[in-house]
């Protein structure tokens, strides 16, 4: 199926999934005539909402390619945007610098909108965002050092600020998006004249599709095994409280997770960050420099240090240990979920009444064991999209056939067994209008979408301050950013 701007479209989902982007920052011309940078201030409100064409200073600053508002895209951000592509393994040889700027300027345009239209982005809501990125990239290389000296900052304080600019300018930039088409709506006439415009030759091939449902048999843990790792952490506190042993140490030693490479740390840790319950609960009762007894959440056992409590953050520390399965309890487990499925396959009970007796699964187990989608919240899954080990799982499996049993292992080493089976197929076919309306109406109203995005990009383009580089003039964009004649 033939879509407008399918390369434009591209670009841009790509762009914004980059985890990292640093923002851009405003140069200004100072008396002197030299080129300086200036703090971009996202959320200070415009002196004149009325005009957005911007008056700008001549630069003598090498290498703009491009200016939007108040706003400069440099040739190096465009090299920049090549090397984030090659780093996530996204080939570069059928997007051109002329796309790649348009794309930048598209963002920048949203950007000044956004500050004319007054739609803030407070530092508070991406705070959060910040901290669990540093954290994640301190657990992949180990350090905050090794993060500052791979980015090439003077300290981890630069850094998360310069990300903090570069989420907020993608978070305006999302916004703006939808406020521009968020009264996009397509009538039931309109999907209609939007199916029947397209050449039957090019509407779209609607890939296989399935419906499942699983069945999940865990492993006992014994009481046996829980007080066993109880005593063990309590060994752990006792040497930490009353004989001065290091926390962090014990952590590096001994605790399960990712966070043990960095002495159990999890700095500037917040009420709303994505933990269990019962962890941020302990976090926040704690005095600075107090060790928590141990305590249980669904990802295993724990016990918690506060190092520094700073507002509404604290820096915490936490060990981490998971019960031991003996191989009696794996093997009752094996036993128990084999007996379920000879039952299914005999007809003695069905496959949906069998998982809301049995499984394990909490979020399945009462719909039957129906999975659902997380891309889309659908029952559905498209086979050539779905993830690799649950496809290979079902992709030979007819309607109703019941597979073989298989055993999941997490990366606490815990496992588990499950069996599976196809609820609904639905094979590969060419789009029909009344079986696939659902899906035919989302292209229509993307499309829609896309146009009324395009109209708006038009007509800001005209009222704001727009200056490409002679380089780029000859550049077919897919907007008129070189304002000219039509």
């Amino acid at each position: 199926m033939k879509f407008t701007h399918l390369n434009k479209i591209a670009i841009a989902i790509i762009l914004l999934t980059q985890s990292i982007v640093f923002a851009q920052e405003v140069i200004q011309v100072d008396s002197t005539g030299v080129a300086k940078e200036t703090e971009l201030i996202l959320d200070k409100k415009p002196t004149n909402l009325k005009d957005t064409i911007v008056p700008f200073k001549r630069f003598k600053a090498e290498g703009v390619a491009a200016v939007v508002g108040e706003y400069v895209i440099l040739d190096s951000d465009i090299d920049k945007s090549y090397l984030e592509f090659e780093q996530t393994g996204v080939s570069t040889a059928d997007i051109s610098r002329c796309q790649l700027l348009g794309k930048l300027m598209e963002d920048k345009l949203y950007i000044h909108q956004a500050r004319v239209d007054s739609i803030l982005v407070s530092d508070t809501e991406i705070n959060p965002q910040v901290d669990q990125l540093v954290e994640y990239m301190v657990g992949q290389l180990g350090s905050e050092e090794k993060v500052v000296e791979y980015y090439r900052k003077d300290n981890i304080t630069e850094l998360k600020n310069d990300l903090l600019k570069a989420k907020k300018d993608i978070e305006l930039a999302n916004r703006m998006q939808a406020k521009v088409v968020e009264n996009a709506e397509v009538t039931p006439e309109e999907v209609r004249q939007f199916f029947y415009n397209i050449p039957e030759d090019e509407r779209p091939v609607f890939s296989a599709e399935v419906e499942i449902a699983q069945i999940v048999i865990e492993p006992e843990v014994t009481k046996e095994a829980k007080q066993a790792v109880i005593d063990r952490l309590n060994e752990f506190r006792a040497d930490i409280v009353e004989n001065g042993a290091s926390f962090a140490t014990k952590a590096v030693l001994y605790s399960k997770d990712g966070a043990a490479a960095t002495g159990g740390l999890l700095p500037s840790f917040r009420r709303g960050d994505p933990y269990a319950k019962e962890f941020k609960d302990v976090a926040f009762s704690l005095l600075e420099g107090e060790v928590s007894e141990p305590f249980e959440t669904d990802f295993g056992f724990h016990i918690l240090k506060v190092d520094k409590i700073k507002g509404q953050e604290v820096d915490v520390r936490h060990i981490i240990l998971f019960p031991e399965l003996s191989q009696a309890t794996i093997d009752k487990a094996k036993e128990k979920v084999d007996k379920i499925r000879e039952n299914i396959i005999n007809d003695s009970i069905s496959f949906g009444d069998a998982a809301r007796l049995y499984s394990d699964q909490k979020e399945t187990r009462n719909n039957g064991g129906q999975l659902v989608n997380p891309s889309n919240q659908d029952t559905r899954f498209d086979l050539t999209k779905m993830d690799p080990t649950l496809g290979a799982q079902v992709y030979n499996l007819q309607e109703g056939e019941v597979s073989k049993v298989f055993v999941d292992q997490d990366r606490t080493g815990k496992k588990t067994f499950k069996f599976l089976t196809v609820t609904n197929r639905y094979d590969e076919h060419p789009a029909d209008f009344i079986k696939d309306y659902e899906k035919i109406k989302e292209l229509a109203l993307r499309q829609k979408q896309i146009n009324t995005i395009e109209k708006w990009q038009n007509k800001k383009i005209k009222d704001t301050y727009i200056s490409v580089d002679k380089d780029y003039k000859d550049c077919e964009f897919a907007s008129n950013w070189t304002k000219k004649l039509k």
